[in-house]
């Protein structure tokens, strides 16, 4: 069952792909309806999840399920799984590279995507800062996802790369 964001419980479960590079307009208008499907057919042990999905930003495919009705089970998340997989291959895009980190520039305008190692030589070099905005894409609920995603560098587990 497909809900609005605003929808489901602060508490809901939050999974953030994010892709190595951006998707043009074309693959994302194309994966959030690819997306709309799996959702709408998404269940563990036959129960329908209350579920939200969206390309933010286009290049970060998300996954939110309100768990106060059913609770995403392992099959379930095993399935979301192969379907972020399957995207990927779809478009030619890597949505589990976890050594790729993303801000904003100064101008908060541009999103900046990069590995581990060119981010911690931009740190070194001044092109970012304790104050540059990153988006953790480890919160776990909605409430985070909406207060948390984007924060300071300072306040984020990336700054163990710097």
């Amino acid at each position: 069952m497909v809900a609005d964001l605003i929808a489901l419980d602060d508490r809901s479960r939050v999974w953030i792909y994010q892709s190595d590079k951006a998707l043009p307009d074309e693959a994302r208008y194309e994966i959030q309806e690819y997306l709309f499907q799996f959702l709408s057919q998404w269940t563990a042990h036959s129960a329908a999840l209350k579920s939200y999905g969206n390309v933010f930003h286009d290049q970060f495919l998300t996954l939110f399920v309100d768990e106060t009705g059913a609770a995403a089970s392992g099959c379930s998340i095993d399935s979301s799984v192969r379907f972020v997989q399957q995207i990927g291959e779809k478009y030619n895009v890597d949505f589990f590279n976890r050594m790729i980190f993303s801000y904003l520039d100064e101008e908060q305008k541009k999103i900046i995507t990069m590995s581990n190692v060119e981010f911690k030589k931009a740190y070194a070099n001044g092109v970012i800062n304790d104050d540059t905005l990153v988006f953790d894409n480890l919160v776990k609920t909605k409430d985070q996802f909406l207060k948390e995603w984007l924060k300071p560098l300072k306040d984020s587990w990336h700054m163990r790369f710097v």
